[in-house]
């Protein structure tokens, strides 16, 4: 038949629109021409696919070939679409048989041989056929994807011959391969860490309501030590939350692992590298710590205009990139840890060595971190610098294994409460499960004049109190857990 329909999946973000293949022979001088907004990758596919068809031995027609990519008004960016474009071109030659390819769904490059090369984003390409309840077929290198969904969705191919032959009922393709266990996560432990209780208190704090975090304190006192060892006391990955990371590590083109990811951006990365962007948008470095840690170092030496595009994924947990011809949308629900030095020498307020730097300079480098963006800091601590010999002398700290149980005991109350953590709690149910007696309402009232605090930062200490109140195994806010909520938000 001189008209075949073969079905792909494109990449937008984290989602895989349907893409609807159709190739058309006609007569004429031979021609070879792709429509429906290809970039330059997928208009190379015509040579691609040329080669890949008659080194596996197949006819290559000397027709006029049009291969349409619906729906038209879709940028198609990749090499993706070589499969599914050969094997429309084999079954409008009659070589294929059309109603063979019914509940199926192709990606993969071609190379010149034929041989099938990995495609970036298979992952969310994968969940969407599935969803559509049809089968993806692709190549045996982006198998990985097979632990993340039910086998028999994905059929793993090697080369053209072997995906052609499987379409005639001539061979079988391999069905996604049972999962292989994930190694452990490798974390950094937290009893390399002595002393600094008030730290380690806080960073327990944090993760176990997933709480953001400000350390602040002279050089070499462990701040980045400190925020090193926050993946390995966060609760353990849902299924869902495996998910996600996958998603946009496939998206990304980086390699699976399945654990938290931790980031740590240099201080002269861009706007667009935090947030992510291009004439091709790619995730940035906030949607690569989603359901991780994105650690910022030296906050003050980051450009004020690249800290303030925090402040809307903060809340939202979402980066929406907008472009001429589409807007693509990257999840970015990450748990924000920096550090910071209290003035430029770094010596503010330490017992052993004296600060050079003049008040207004001091004011100058904390005026660098915008109030909005401290505002949506619920945590900001002060770590000192240990006394002489103290380090040598203390012990080791309690291990990351111990502190996680706690942690996960907490965070398994949130969840049973309101599904959620605790940092992603709406104003209805901070009314509803931050509730205070009259005493708490007191001390509310007198924080919220001493810290000056504005209705975001009353919110964001009642959920911290309630996070030390889940530690502690309380169901209710007692006035203790205020006050320590209230310790952690006073200023820097």
């Amino acid at each position: 038949m001189p008209l075949a329909t073969v079905y792909s999946r494109a990449r937008l973000g984290v989602d895989a629109p349907l893409i609807t293949i159709e190739v058309h022979l006609s007569a004429g001088l031979p021609a070879f021409n792709i429509v429906g907004l290809p970039e330059a990758t997928v208009r190379e596919a015509k040579d691609r696919v040329r080669s890949a068809l008659i080194n596996s031995h197949f006819d290559f027609p000397v027709s006029r070939i049009t291969v349409n990519l619906a729906p038209a008004d879709l940028p198609k960016e990749g090499g993706r679409f070589d499969l599914p474009i050969a094997i429309g071109i084999l079954i409008a030659t009659g070589q294929l048989k059309q109603a063979d390819t019914e509940g199926y769904e192709f990606i993969g490059e071609l190379s010149l041989s034929g041989k099938l090369r990995s495609v970036a984003a298979a992952l969310p390409a994968a969940i969407a056929c599935n969803a559509a309840g049809k089968r993806l077929v692709l190549p045996h290198s982006n198998g990985e994807l097979a632990g993340l969904l039910a086998a028999d969705s994905l059929c793993e191919a090697g080369d053209l011959l072997s995906v052609a032959g499987f379409i005639n009922g001539q061979q079988t393709l391999t069905l996604g391969r049972d999962a292989t266990p994930p190694p452990p996560p490798d974390y950094p432990d937290l009893s390399d860490v002595r002393g600094q209780l008030i730290a380690r208190r806080g960073l327990e704090i944090a993760a176990a309501g997933g709480h953001s975090l400000l350390f602040s304190g002279p050089p070499g006192t462990g701040k980045s030590l400190l925020a090193s060892r926050l993946p390995g006391i966060l609760p353990a990955l849902s299924d869902s939350e495996q998910r996600d990371i996958a998603i946009v590590q496939s998206i990304a083109g980086k390699t699976l692992r399945l654990q938290r990811p931790f980031r740590s951006p240099h201080h002269t990365a861009s706007a667009a590298a935090l947030v992510g962007g291009g004439s091709s948008p790619r995730p940035g470095e906030i949607s690569l710590a989603h359901r991780g840690v994105l650690f910022l170092d030296e906050l003050p030496e980051y450009p004020r205009k690249v800290l303030d595009v925090l402040r809307e994924p903060l809340e939202s947990g979402e980066v929406v990139i907008s472009r001429a011809t589409q807007q693509l949308r990257f999840p970015a629900s990450f748990q924000l840890i920096a550090a910071m030095n209290p003035c430029p020498c770094g010596f503010d307020g330490d017992p052993q060595l004296s600060c050079r730097c003049t008040p207004d300079q001091i004011a100058r480098y904390r005026g660098r971190i915008s109030g909005p963006l401290l505002d949506r800091i619920d945590l900001r601590l002060r770590v000192n610098r240990m006394a002489a010999g103290e380090l040598q002398d203390a012990p080791p700290g309690e291990s990351s294994a111990a502190v996680r149980r706690r942690v996960q005991d907490a965070h398994s109350r949130q969840l049973a409460r309101q599904h959620c953590n605790n940092v992603l709690l709406s104003a209805a149910q901070v009314a509803e499960f931050c509730a205070l007696d009259n005493i708490g309402k007191n001390f509310m009232r007198e924080t919220e004049l001493r810290l000056n605090l504005s209705a975001r930062g009353q919110h964001r200490l009642l959920k911290t109190a309630r996070t030390i109140a889940d530690l502690a195994n309380s169901e209710h806010i007692a006035l203790p857990h205020l006050q320590e909520a209230a310790l952690y938000r006073g200023e820097l």
